[in-house]
């Protein structure tokens, strides 16, 4: 799942490109992708992009004077570019294409989606947070109003587990099941320690490794074509998908705990005092 930082690298991308053109025509390619009917896709026909923007993990492109086109690509998800955009017709529910727009100039970009669990979701609105998924972000962490004492205001009294509160994107907005990985490694802490347990220190290793992770992914995103994302994600990676491999740190094996459709990956020399964890999988059926 693209996540903050690729995000960020998709609305750079598409606001050096897109920025100033107008769009030609759009093409549906799943209809279920598309959550909104008022206003029309159409709409968007001969609107000019004004600019981008990102809120969470949605892009958000700005048309004409009132109409945002606005799309989050959920789990297996993707925006592919093309200088010149293909002739072939989109075949609906035959295509792994959900939404295709083209620009003035010929160039344009398709959104697709891998697999059969299909959750990308597609918006045309006024205002970006009539989308419900904006409106209920919570604090981005390039706010400056994210500070380290409001984020240890938003872990007090919180039984949450560290790793899902990271992910809850009701209390901050943008990071998903890699960068939470991620962050927790280089803060050296337990995806399960309660958030309300966490001491000062704690909290400003957490913070520090949330804001340093965060920024160097984001850096390395950036002047990428989207087709670079995906990779340059996985290349920066130390423990999220690395299972069986050596720990940068430690040298200690890195393993994952399983859930019903995702998992997590960790140092237990790092971060748990050598304690493996059970996998979730397992714990179910012996129950």
């Amino acid at each position: 799942m693209p996540e903050m930082p690729e995000v960020q690298g998709l609305v750079e991308f598409l606001g050096e490109r897109a920025v100033g053109h107008a769009i030609a025509r759009t093409g549906v390619g799943e209809i279920a992708a598309l959550k909104t009917y008022d206003p029309p896709n159409t709409a968007l026909h001969g609107a000019t992009i004004t600019s981008t923007a990102r809120y969470g993990k949605f892009v958000d492109i700005a048309c004409g004077d009132d109409l945002h086109l606005v799309f989050h690509l959920a789990k297996a998800g993707w925006l592919r570019w093309y200088d010149a955009l293909p002739t072939t017709l989109i075949k609906p529910g035959r295509s792994p294409i959900a939404l295709r727009v083209a620009l003035d100039d010929g160039s344009g970009f398709d959104l697709t989606e891998a697999g059969t669990k299909k959750s990308l979701a597609v918006y045309v609105v006024r205002d970006p947070r009539d989308v419900p998924g904006i409106a209920r972000l919570g604090t981005d962490p390039f706010d400056p109003a994210f500070t380290r004492d409001s984020f240890a205001a938003l872990l007090a009294g919180r039984r949450t587990q560290i790793k899902g509160l990271l992910r809850d994107q009701g209390l901050i907005a943008g990071i998903g099941n890699a960068y939470s990985d991620e962050i927790l490694h280089a803060a050296k802490m337990s995806p399960y320690a309660p958030a309300a347990n966490l001491d000062g220190a704690e909290i400003d290793r957490l913070y520090e490794a949330m804001q340093t992770t965060l920024r160097d992914a984001t850096a390395e995103a950036s002047g990428k074509p989207p087709a670079d994302l995906k990779d340059a994600k996985r290349s920066g990676f130390r423990v999220h998908a690395r299972r069986g491999e050596a720990c940068p740190v430690c040298g200690d094996t890195i393993r994952s705990v399983f859930f019903a459709d995702r998992s997590l990956e960790y140092c237990p020399t790092c971060q748990t005092d050598g304690k493996v964890l059970a996998d979730r999988r397992l714990s179910r059926l012996l129950k």
